[in-house]
C-alpha cells in the first residue's frame, strides 16, 4: 500500500496520474527556498525538449518601474497583425519563470495562430501584492502600446494564466472593464485561484495529490503579505463581474482551487458575461504539466486553442 493511498481523492485519480503526482506539494518558506532551483531545473529540461516547431521564440526585456520584467515572446500566427495573448504561469505565486509553462505557450500560440507573451513576474513572499499584478500590468500595457512595431493587433488581446498566473490575469481582465488598463477581448484561466477564503473543494482536498488546501492558504498568505486583503488582489472579492470580457474557465476535479472557479464561472455567467466552464474529470492541479503528452492535456490544449479561435475569428 502506498503512503500515498490515503490522500483526499487519490482513489478517484486517473492511474496515469497516480504515477506521477507522487507528492504533497510542501509550500513551508524553507521548502520554497529549496525547492526553487530543482523546480526551474525541472522545467527548463522539460522546455529543452518541448517540440516548438512552426513557433518563434524570442526573450526580450519590458521596461518598469521594479526595473524591468523579462517577457518571452512565442509566435505562431501566419497573419500580421496577430491576436495576440498576455500569460502569466503557475507557480503558486511563490516558483516558477518564463520555463514553467513552456510547453503551455507554445501550445496556445501554435493552435489559437497567435502571439504569446509570457511574464516573468516577481516572486512572492520576497516580493507580496501588488508586484506581480505591477509586472503583468507593466507588459500588458506594453503590449497594446507598441502593438504595431510588435505585429500584433490590440483589439484582438487576451489574457491567460495558470493557476496563481489566472488570478493575475482575471485582475488583469477586471481592470480592462473598469479602463484603467488597455481593453480586453478574452480571458483563459486554467486552474485559476480566485479566492482566498475557504471553500467546499479546499475542505475536502485538505491533503489531495500534487497540490493541496494547506499549500493554497500559504500561497494567499504569502502574496497578500501583512497588510490585510484589499479586494483588487482577490477576483472573488471583487463587487462587479458585469462588463468583463468572455471567459474560458477550466479546472481539475480533484483541486482545492476547482469550487472558486466554478462559482468564478457561474458569476460570470449571472453578470451577463458569456463564460465556458469545463472540469476535467479524474484530474488532480498540474495535470498538464504533470502530463502534458496525455488525453486530458491534449483535450486541454485543443479546447483553448478552439475557444481563442473562436473569440477572435468566429471559428
Amino acid at each position: 500500500m502506498s503512503e500515498l493511498d490515503g490522500l483526499d481523492g487519490w482513489e478517484r485519480l486517473d492511474p496515469a496520474l497516480r504515477a506521477v503526482a507522487t507528492t504533497r506539494t510542501n509550500f513551508s518558506p524553507v521548502a520554497i527556498r529549496l525547492m526553487r532551483e530543482p523546480f526551474n531545473q525541472r522545467r527548463r529540461e522539460a522546455a529543452a525538449r518541448t517540440d516548438a516547431q512552426g513557433v518563434q521564440i524570442v526573450d526580450d526585456h519590458v521596461a518598469a518601474e521594479s526595473g524591468g520584467v523579462a517577457v518571452r515572446t512565442y509566435r505562431g500566427g501566419e497573419t500580421t497583425p496577430a491576436p495576440v495573448i498576455v500569460y502569466c504561469h503557475a507557480g503558486g505565486f511563490a516558483l516558477g519563470n518564463l520555463d514553467t509553462d513552456h510547453r503551455q505557450c507554445v501550445e496556445l500560440a501554435r493552435r489559437a495562430r497567435c502571439t504569446v507573451v509570457s511574464v516573468d513576474y516577481r516572486l512572492a513572499p520576497e516580493h507580496p501584492y501588488p508586484a506581480a499584478l505591477d509586472d503583468a500590468t507593466a507588459v500588458l500595457r506594453w503590449v497594446a502600446a507598441n502593438a504595431t512595431e510588435l505585429g500584433v493587433d490590440g483589439a484582438r488581446l487576451a489574457v491567460a494564466g495558470s493557476s496563481a498566473g489566472a488570478a493575475l490575469a482575471a485582475c488583469l481582465a477586471h481592470g480592462a472593464a473598469d479602463g484603467s488598463l488597455p481593453a480586453v477581448a478574452f480571458q483563459l484561466l486554467h486552474q485559476p485561484v480566485l479566492d482566498d477564503r475557504e471553500t467546499a473543494s479546499k475542505a475536502e482536498f485538505r491533503t489531495s495529490p500534487a497540490f493541496d488546501s494547506e499549500a493554497a492558504h500559504l500561497m494567499w498568505r504569502y502574496y497578500l503579505g501583512t497588510d490585510g486583503r484589499p479586494p483588487a488582489a482577490v477576483p472573488a472579492r471583487r463587487d462587479r463581474l458585469g462588463g468583463l470580457p468572455p471567459a474560458l474557465i477550466t479546472c481539475a476535479e480533484i483541486d482545492p482551487f476547482r469550487d472558486e472557479a466554478i462559482d468564478y464561472a457561474q458569476g460570470l455567467l449571472r453578470a451577463g458575461v458569456s463564460a465556458e466552464l469545463h472540469v476535467f474529470p479524474h484530474t488532480c492541479h498540474g495535470f498538464e504539466s504533470l502530463l502534458p503528452d496525455g488525453a486530458d492535456s491534449e483535450r486541454l490544449f485543443a479546447l483553448q486553442g478552439q475557444a481563442l479561435r473562436r473569440a477572435w475569428c468566429g471559428n
